[in-house]
């Protein structure tokens, strides 16, 4: 948005050029040889992902073997043969190399045909992340998956290791063998009593899985949201949003500084999200080393950080409170408005002026979310274009004080009143929303995206003004509602919603929560017609397991009772009343808990229904 995206290619590329595998091989492998880190997991499981990532369809046998031929050839070129020749070639050279030499792989040979880089790019292109290109995990049985794990204690991290990468082959490898190790203790606490009649095998697997799979969703919702941001919106908006997010971690380094770190980081989610992922981890680790060897000059917060384990790092830093202001920065930002001298640099350097504005302004207000700084940086852009076209600048750029406090208060204003409105109508409020706005949602879509605005809306309501707005549109820890908004931006651009999604998602990455937030009821949606099957429902309302009525998946008629009512009614008569849905919903909990009372449930639920329906349908 407001950022400069020239990059100096050239020497970028020579860099890499007189990258000598021999070197490059020893900060790579730090991922996998430390055994601090991965205790007694392999050091060639670092290999096995790129392999899995790359080439999805191979067997364990094969990427098991590629990886070891890679992984002996590394230690040589370190230990005893580093003067031979070819272990000054790139390492991604190596690896495909590697690939191209494998029988039965007709899926590349086209691929292998080419030279570099040609050949890395086309290898990048045939990778896929789509659900159903891999069959799903099945769930094993958790006595046979102990008895595998007794049998297999060594070989089973790697064959997860390989499972993992090939379903997620643009996911960090960091954080799958982050992962790999949580899976290892696992299944070495889950499986150590396995002849103790009072251990509950299950009930611990049941516990533990969870936690173990949460960094492989989260980790590659972010990253692709991060992407989506970049292929959306291009470089200028992420290098913007990187420009805001780490001079509000780091309000003491210095703009210098700042823009490094933003444009390596950015170069960075380009190589990740085209798939290179020894590019990713090599920009990674290069970020990683230059902000721990540089703490002085950037934050006082990390210094734990840079003490753990380099595949804890990066984790640790990203969720690192943010460092204190300096003693002396003043609390405003006065002279990008009053400086007579604005117009004539605006019109010099736009991007690098623009830039320092926002470096200026998020240091100081960490209270804001990322998205309103560049709401805020945007407005004074426009501001900019508009007063340097006029005879008196000063006299026009003084109002922008007065239109940053107005958007200020109603940005705040309508966090508080959505959080109001959730505290006094429940989950149901973000339900009905979502299903007004985008009823061409399926219903499994609509509780989905309304359970993640609920976990927000939990969790953020809760706090006071000042971590509120940060909390809710972009909290980096959790779920947060830019996520949400682009995992929805993400389902329009593969199955379109309607046109007033496909604006928001479309025209400004900055002002996609605003815009989405103000959407009306879609006038041209077609209400869905009165069939006897939409308002039917059956006995296994009754049951009184509710938690696990409500969390069945795939099964509509196990979608929670109220959710699907309200959702089809809504998608029936889009313009129902809030009143109107709030009395139904009352209205239909009473006749559940009568009809579950009688004999005959499903007659009374049929008559119930005709009752309760009547007014709204008449």
């Amino acid at each position: 948005m407001y950022f400069t995206s020239t990059e100096n290619e050239v020497a970028r590329e020579n860099k890499k050029k007189k990258i000598l595998f021999h070197n490059f091989a020893l900060a790579y492998f730090l991922w996998a040889t430390d055994r601090n880190i991965l205790n007694d997991l392999h050091s060639s499981y670092s290999a096995m992902i790129m392999f899995a990532q790359y080439v999805q369809g191979n067997t364990f046998g094969q990427v098991v073997k590629m990886a070891e031929a890679v992984t002996d050839f590394a230690k040589r070129c370190t230990d005893t043969d580093r003067d031979n020749p070819n272990c000054q070639k790139p390492l991604d050279r190596i690896f495909l190399n590697t690939i191209c030499q494998e029988d039965n792989l007709p899926r590349f040979t086209d691929c292998c045909a080419k030279k570099d880089p040609e050949r890395n790019d086309c290898f990048l292109s045939l990778k896929n992340s789509s659900r159903g290109f891999i069959s799903p995990f099945e769930r094993p049985n958790a006595e046979a998956a102990c008895k595998n794990y007794s049998e297999h204690r060594h070989s089973l991290p790697g064959y997860f290791i390989y499972e993992v990468s090939r379903r997620h082959p643009f996911l960090y490898a960091p954080t799958i063998l982050s992962v790999a190790i949580q899976y290892d203790e696992m299944m070495k606490d889950c499986c150590r009593n396995t002849e103790d009649s009072t251990h509950n095998l299950e009930e611990c697997f049941r516990r533990q899985a969870p936690k173990v799979v949460k960094p492989i969703r989260e980790d590659g919702l972010r990253q692709e949201h991060t992407c989506g941001i970049l292929k959306k919106f291009g470089e200028r908006t992420i290098k913007a949003l990187k420009l805001v997010q780490i001079s509000q971690k780091f309000p003491k380094a210095d703009f210098f500084t700042v823009t490094k770190l933003v444009s390596d980081v950015a170069n960075m989610h380009k190589d990740c999200c085209r798939g290179d992922m020894l590019e990713c981890m090599r920009d990674r680790e290069e970020i990683l080393h230059y902000v721990c060897t540089n703490q002085e000059i950037i934050s006082s917060k990390i210094k734990k950080c840079c003490e753990k384990p380099l595949l804890q790092r990066s984790e640790c830093i990203i969720n690192a409170e943010n460092d204190d202001k300096p003693a002396n920065l003043s609390p405003q930002v006065r002279e990008f408005i009053e400086d007579k001298g604005i117009c004539e640099r605006f019109a010099q350097e736009k991007d690098n002026h623009l830039a320092r504005f926002l470096y200026e302004y998020s240091r100081r207000h960490p209270e804001f979310s990322a998205q309103m700084l560049l709401r805020i940086g945007k407005g004074y852009e426009d501001l900019l274009n508009e007063c340097c076209k006029t005879g008196s600048p000063e006299n026009c750029c003084s109002r922008g004080e007065e239109e940053l406090k107005k958007h200020i208060y109603e940005t705040e204003s309508v966090m508080k009143t959505s959080c109001d409105i959730y505290k006094e109508k429940g989950d149901y409020y973000f339900q009905n929303d979502f299903t007004k706005k985008m009823p061409q949602l399926t219903s499994a879509e609509l509780i989905k995206f309304t359970k993640q605005m609920t976990t927000i809306g939990s969790k953020c309501c809760q706090l006071s003004q000042d971590k509120l707005l940060p909390c809710a549109e972009e909290n980096v820890s959790c779920l947060f509602l830019d996520l949400v908004l682009g995992e929805i931006c993400r389902r329009h651009l593969t199955n379109p919603i309607n046109p007033s999604v496909c604006h928001c998602c479309s025209s400004s990455y900055a002002l996609r929560r605003p815009c989405m937030g103000k959407l009306e009821i879609d006038e041209n949606y077609v209400p869905l017609s009165l069939t006897p099957d939409l308002f039917t429902f059956h006995e296994d309302l009754c049951t009184t397991e509710e938690e696990k009525l409500q969390h069945k998946k795939q099964d509509f008629t196990g979608l929670c009772f109220p959710c699907r009512m309200l959702i089809n009614l809504i998608k029936y008569k889009p313009q129902i009343t809030q009143e109107q849905l709030t009395s139904i919903t009352v209205a239909f909990t009473a006749m559940r808990e009568q009809c579950c009372k009688e004999e005959n449930r499903e007659a009374c639920f049929v008559k119930q229904v005709l009752v309760q329906l009547s007014p709204i349908c008449s």
